[in-house]
């Protein structure tokens, strides 16, 4: 069944590519030949009538293997349905194999037009292309007539649907195998979704998602696509005081970075937390948030024992300072959320490092919101690294540190120490300006201090929220300061 891949209250299950394989060869075992390769192509034709209905002519770009073939079926389903078909075939048609063989007879006895490059002239309203060069087939960059032809679909002005995975993109990681990648319109994904749609460079390349199962069920998922938020999480009973929605402390803002720890205090109060307490490791820091004066600056709340009924969102603008404070936190926070210099002093103390993973293993959930870099250091890799395997990253992390890791970017991945990671599917660039990373460790921190629920699915939740909001907002860039209005009035319209 044809589905657009949108934000619902369920979560989508993703399967990387061993498991879509798995899944295709027991399929396979118990169908007729060339069944699921007709399912696929007329799935593909489908989706063409679906979101183009005047579409007078398809251009179909066909590699060498299934790929190329499930784009030869849509080709024939397509001028079956009155569309001029037009086919470049990137393989030596007497090489082709198994069900692409039996494509390509089907596409000849449809009597398709063939032609050795697009069309002069093609592009123009009323065309679409299809990119049916490799799908999941593509292990490397594309390389000599696949390339050209990827740039070519690349150079097209009008809408590109990408057949499994666009061209030229790993399926498990969302990274281009090399230089030459499909950038599509749309996506059809068959049998499974990838991980690698929604992650990494994938969103950018896939375009919008769409998910054909072909009748075929799945088994065990590799990770999940976070759902939206349930409405419910936001009600509040009538008898319910400020007391009822936790306290949060929020430590950071060093000397000449008081905005940071600010922002996320503001956030974590706009979240709903009942009380909200901003311990600035600057001594001479602001005694009073004028702009939002609810918030009760506290000289040092590490000191006393707010923390142990508290959480504690340490580390925004924390600076060096943050090092000296941190082993009280760790050791102390009821629940903890460890962002920027808090994650950096714990990447270079083996000490806090040990602290923070025997947290975990105690029992008292911890929530680690790195950007790619400072993933990095807490791995001891390089930034390419993390973001070669977002999700193999943030797992690792994860189970090394006995926490909940959020490793920010586009695709947020949300992993937790043996459980399914969850890949975020909102947000954009509007978000690439500084402090709003302080606001989603705030609005975390807020959140968390009103729920019971498991740290994976706060952290997930917040996110989500915190992507949203910037999907929501008519301007780019968006100010952090503007976010945390955005975020707040996303729940007043609820």
């Amino acid at each position: 069944m044809l589905q657009r891949v949108h934000s619902r209250t369920e979560a989508w299950p993703l399967h990387g590519l061993v498991r879509t394989r798995a899944i295709e060869t027991a399929a396979l075992q118990g169908l007729a030949p060339f069944s699921l390769m007709q399912r696929a192509g007329e799935a593909v034709a489908r989706l063409v009538r679906a979101i183009a209905p005047h579409t007078r002519r398809v251009w179909v770009a066909a590699g060498p293997g299934n790929n190329g073939g499930d784009g030869l079926v849509a080709a024939v389903a397509l001028q079956h349905a009155g569309i001029e078909a037009i086919v470049t075939l990137a393989a030596d048609p007497a090489r082709l194999q198994g069900d692409a063989r039996q494509a390509h007879a089907l596409a000849l006895a449809a009597g398709l037009r063939w032609a050795d490059d697009v069309p002069d002239g093609f592009g123009r309203a009323g065309d679409m292309a299809l990119d049916a060069l490799l799908g999941i087939g593509g292990s490397r960059a594309p390389e000599g007539r696949l390339a050209a032809l990827v740039a070519t679909l690349n150079a097209l002005a009008c809408p590109v649907v990408a057949i499994d995975l666009p061209s030229g993109l790993n399926g498990d990681t969302g990274q281009p195998h090399g230089d030459a990648c499909v950038t599509a319109s749309h996506t059809l994904s068959l049998l499974t979704l990838k991980p690698g749609l929604f992650t990494g460079q994938g969103r950018d390349h896939a375009g919008e998602a769409w998910l054909d199962d072909l009748g075929i069920a799945s088994d065990r998922p590799d990770a999940c696509l976070s759902p939206a938020p349930s409405p419910a999480g936001w009600q509040r009973r009538h008898g319910q005081h400020k007391g009822s929605f936790g306290d949060l402390v929020v430590i950071g803002g060093a000397h000449g970075m008081a905005g940071a720890a600010l922002l996320a205090a503001r956030a974590g109060h706009a979240a709903g937390a009942g009380r909200v307490y901003l311990g600035f490791l600057d001594e001479d820091g602001p005694t009073l948030d004028a702009e939002r004066p609810e918030l009760m600056v506290r000289r040092a709340p590490w000191r006393d024992d707010l923390l142990l009924q508290a959480t504690v969102v340490c580390g925004c603008g924390g600076g060096d300072a943050v090092r000296t404070v941190l082993p009280r936190v760790i050791g102390q926070a009821q629940r903890l959320v460890l962002d920027a210099d808090g994650l950096n002093a714990v990447a270079h103390d083996t000490g806090l490092r040990q602290l923070l993973a025997a947290r975990g293993r105690g029992g008292r959930p911890s929530v680690l919101t790195p950007h790619p870099l400072e993933a990095a250091r807490l791995l001891g890799s390089g930034t390419k690294a993390v973001q070669a395997d977002r999700v193999g990253a943030a797992q690792a992390l994860a189970d090394e540190l006995h926490s909940v890791v959020v490793l920010k970017g586009s695709g947020s991945v949300v992993a937790a120490p043996g459980q399914l990671p969850f890949i975020n599917p909102t947000g954009n660039a509007a978000l690439a300006t500084a402090g709003t990373g302080d606001v989603l460790a705030g609005w975390l921190g807020g959140r968390w201090s009103t729920r019971s629920d498991a740290p994976q699915a706060v952290a997930a939740e917040a996110a989500w929220q915190h992507g949203h909001a910037a999907d929501r907002s008519p301007v780019t860039p968006l100010r952090a300061s503007d976010l945390i209005e955005a975020l707040h009035a996303l729940q007043l319209r609820r």
